[in-house]
């Protein structure tokens, strides 16, 4: 039955969209009050995306975690004046139970591996908002939070626990699964919120949690309160933290409408992005184009383009390309950047979001690029930037290429006015930084201050493939004899490397420099789980997750690999 589960799972993943109305939720209320939205989680148990599991006592699929993620972008861009989200519980005495067991259980690994990724990037969204003057977050936690539940609530700005003799904390992944948090638990607890470790330890390894005093002292929650002030005691804190936050408190938002998406056996085709396989090779190309017109003048007229504006669209377009190939296209493990159009206007448009990044939608579109080349980044996928004539790596687009794990600049010796050119704008040095905190560039000139000085320097003048190439900005710059070749070389040689050596050789390189909590949790935090997801201990006949409520126990090999 589980091999069959898996193998529907799988066929369904080639259909699979992670398209949201935002006009009623499933599993989630949303309630505003002036600054403040209420998101309660009320999991319908039977509103599981694939057959075989109930989703009891608000545990969440990937689903669930889709829904949440769209409720949040929909606050972000459709409601600037709400300024703190809490996040609680319908449910009486639960506030969650973390990713359903029974899902993970009958999940194929790429599935779980992926949910596992998408929750993350969910959760890193709240800090990014948080960090960047947009929302604040505040979990409620009025019942028990375990696992996932957890992970959720400490990814918020603050934790306020219910006091009710009751309710705990954990996370009890370790002693009943044999698997690790998914989502940044560890992490979190001593890197964020900065548990004692030997307390830690306790925590990570007990199956019923912490409750009401001895979290707070640890530092597993911020502040605990009774039931008979608990209402008062959420708004209070919500309160504060509405008050930190950089969004205005009124004004009208932008309705993020339905994508414009055309899918077909050849790719994935938008207005500003379009995803083309070649599937006899095993690669993606995925174009990214410039705007056609010129960027509005001011913040205010940036708004009145609404979803129109091409940061935001193009981002909205680029982010469900990379989320519709992670799930759908497993097998295709190299992904090509080529960008087209005008620089001029790339560039221009960055002025216009460098300027007016303290007006909350161009604030909002800078987070939504962020996160969404982020995305990019981490991506188990390698990544090749291809730079032609017709390009347009120009600030925002030129982050394309500083990610890309090699870049290929066409150079015409004889006609150098026809060979394309990078050109570098201030976006570039800071405006969109990396899960290591440090922007791509920094990352790629790491401890070498004085190439980025000179680079600095060149802002807003067209670099030429062979300058390029001596900048170290591209990996090689072919001339217009060997280009051709030297590509496909480079293509068919990659897409002939075991994926699985790809994906940890990438991931150790991509993210030079000091570790952050982000770049541990899709480091450090996902390679390991990745690798204790196929482990017997876990997942084998007799393995903690398969045998979870069974009443059976767990039959461990004892050696330490």
């Amino acid at each position: 039955m589980a091999a069959q589960l898996a193998a529907a799972r799988e066929d369904a993943a080639a259909f699979f969209t992670y398209d949201q109305s935002g006009d009623a939720y499933r599993h989630w209320d949303v309630a505003i009050d002036g600054r403040i939205a209420t998101v309660t989680m009320n999991v319908d148990p039977d509103g599981g995306l694939n057959p075989g599991y109930k989703l009891k006592l608000n545990s969440y699929d990937l689903g669930v975690d889709m829904e949440l993620h769209d409720i949040v972008q929909r606050l972000r861009f459709e409601n600037p004046e709400v300024g703190c989200v809490v996040l609680t519980s319908g449910n009486d005495r639960i506030f969650c139970s973390g990713a359903n067991i029974y899902m993970l259980g009958t999940s194929s690994h790429a599935w779980k591996v992926n949910f596992c990724k998408f929750t993350n990037e969910t959760r890193n969204g709240f800090e990014d908002s948080s960090q960047n003057g947009s929302l604040k977050f505040l979990a409620a936690v009025n019942g028990t939070c375990a696992g996932g539940g957890y992970e959720v609530a400490l990814a918020c700005d603050e934790i306020l626990l219910v006091d009710d003799r009751a309710s705990a904390v954990s996370l009890p992944e370790v002693p009943l699964l044999a698997v690790l948090p998914g989502t940044g638990g560890l992490t979190r607890v001593v890197d964020k919120r900065k548990v004692r470790r030997d307390l830690a330890d306790v925590f990570c390894t007990s199956e019923e949690g912490v409750r009401g005093r001895r979290a707070k002292d640890w530092g597993l929650v911020d502040d605990i309160a009774p039931k008979g002030r608990w209402t008062a005691s959420v708004r209070e804190h919500a309160e504060k933290l509405a008050a930190e936050s950089q969004r205005p408190s009124s004004g009208a938002g932008v309705k993020l409408t339905p994508l414009k998406r055309r899918i077909d056996e050849s790719g994935y085709h938008y207005e500003h992005v379009d995803v083309v396989f070649d599937r006899a090779r095993g690669f993606v190309t995925i174009m990214v184009k410039a705007p056609a017109d010129a960027p509005p003048s001011d913040g205010d007229a940036c708004l009145a383009k609404g979803v129109s504006f091409w940061p935001l669209a193009m981002a909205r377009e680029l982010d469900d390309a990379i989320l519709l190939l992670r799930t759908n296209e497993p097998d295709l493990g190299l992904w090509v950047l080529k960008t087209e159009g005008n620089c001029e206007l790339v560039a221009a448009h960055d002025s216009v979001l460098l300027a007016y990044q303290d007006h909350w939608f161009v604030r909002e579109v800078i987070g939504m690029l962020r996160r969404t080349l982020s995305r990019l980044d981490v991506s188990s996928r390698s990544l090749y930037a291809v730079i032609e004539t017709g390009s347009a790596f120009a600030g925002t687009l030129a982050e394309l290429a500083f990610m890309a794990d090699r870049g290929y600049m066409f150079e015409l010796v004889a006609e150098p006015e026809r060979s394309p050119a990078l050109q570098l704008s201030p976006a570039n040095f800071g405006l969109y930084p990396m899960c290591n905190g440090l922007s791509r560039l920094q990352s790629r000139y790491l401890g070498d201050g004085s190439r980025l000085a000179e680079l600095e320097s060149l802002i807003g003048s067209p670099i030429p493939s062979g300058e390029a190439h001596d900048l170290g900005l591209v990996t090689f710059a072919p001339d217009d004899i060997d280009w051709e070749d030297e590509v496909r070389l480079a293509i068919d040689e990659r897409v002939k490397l075991s994926p699985d050596a790809c994906t940890g050789m990438e991931a150790s390189l991509r993210f030079a420099g000091p570790e952050t909590v982000w770049s541990k949790v899709f480091g450090r935090l996902s390679a390991w789980q990745n690798w204790i997801f196929i482990r017997p201990n876990a997942v084998g006949e007799g393995g903690a997750l398969k045998l979870f409520g069974t009443g059976k126990r767990a039959d461990f090999d004892k050696n330490r690999v």
